[in-house]
């Protein structure tokens, strides 16, 4: 499900946004600029989603929403605080649209007539290639 902009831009005025330093290589950029970017989300208060998307959205992401109940989203790949609250907030969406989509249902189907065959004549094949291992008989 794509997330018209309208609903992105309520998303973001519920989102609290905060920096801190990232961990890692960098050398003194790293060690002096709050470049490392968290998102978080309060799932369970939102007025953009109904109770049933609530539930969706709970249901699988559960593993990225923390004991408060707010979905949590970091980025630090960047140099720049800027890009990396880009990153996140491309991140967010990303994991809202996905979560939001909804699977389609597998159909059943019955394998070819020639897939049969050719998983047959692979079988044959592999049989010879092994009886061909075997010590001749004397």
């Amino acid at each position: 499900m794509v997330l018209p902009e309208f609903k992105k831009e309520k998303l973001l005025t519920e989102v609290q946004v905060s920096a801190s330093r990232s961990g890692g290589p960098g050398g003194q950029n790293v060690n002096k600029v709050n470049t490392k970017i968290e998102l978080r989300f309060p799932v369970g208060s939102s007025e953009v989603f109904t109770d049933s998307e609530k539930q969706l959205l709970v249901s699988k992401l559960k593993n990225r929403i923390n004991s408060e109940g707010e979905l949590l989203v970091t980025s630090s790949s960047e140099r720049s605080q800027w890009k990396n609250r880009e990153n996140a907030e491309k991140k967010f969406f990303e994991l809202i649209e996905k979560a939001l989509t909804k699977q389609k249902r597998r159909r059943k189907t019955q394998p070819t007539a020639s897939s049969k065959l050719k998983r047959i004549e692979n079988k044959k094949m592999q049989g010879q290639k092994k009886a061909l291992r075997k010590p001749p008989g004397f």
